[in-house]
This record gives structure tokens, sequence and C-alpha cells, in this order.
């Protein structure tokens, strides 16, 4: 399996919720994602526009592969030519290093 898609064991990984200041950092390096909601439901959103159903499926097959070898799955929205991804973090009330790691990971996926 790529070294990317490492399966992380979460038993020993505790993760914690980001400070507003480092969400904002994390977020200006994330291009394209933006946030969305608030309190324990703020989260990182991106959407990705595709040409065709097809691609549109392909890529949420393969992004269901990344987030399940990450074990953090995002909520979608998937359309004809384009799909909503959206990431947060339910145990911690927010965003962690987690979300914006997948982030990068869905990024990957279309570059």
């Amino acid at each position: 399996m790529n070294s990317m898609l490492r399966r992380t064991d979460w038993s020993q990984h505790t993760r914690r919720a980001l400070t507003p200041t480092e969400v904002v950092t994390r977020l200006a390096g994330a291009p394209g994602w933006a946030l969305s909601g608030d309190g324990a439901a703020v989260a990182i959103e991106k959407t990705y526009t595709f040409a065709n159903y097809y691609e549109t499926i392909s890529f949420v097959n393969a992004l269901a592969f990344v987030a399940n070898a990450q074990d953090h799955h995002p909520d979608l929205s998937v359309h004809y030519n384009r799909c909503v991804v959206r990431f947060n973090t339910h145990d911690v009330g927010g965003l962690s290093d987690t979300d914006f790691e997948c982030a990068a990971l869905a990024d990957a996926l279309v570059a």
C-alpha cells in the first residue's frame, strides 16, 4: 500500500481539536478548502468538479478507499459532475490535523 495511505492505528493516536489560529494556518495551506458551519459542526469543505458522472463516481470510489484506509470518513454530496467533500472530527467537536491530512489526500486524487 502507498505510504501516503498507510492506515493509522487510531487506538494509539489521540486526536485533539485545533485552535482557531491553527485552523487558519492549516486552511491557508489547503487551496480551495473553506470553513463551513460553526461550533462543534465546523468543517472544511471543497467542491470538486468533473466532466461527467463517471469521473465523479470514480473520484468518490477512490476517496472512499482513502477514507477507509485513514479511518476518517467525510460527508459527501454527489452530483452529476461534482462532489462536495466535507471533513470534520466529531469526537473532538471541531477540526483536527486528520481533517487537513485527509483533505490533502483528496486533493492528491485529482492532482
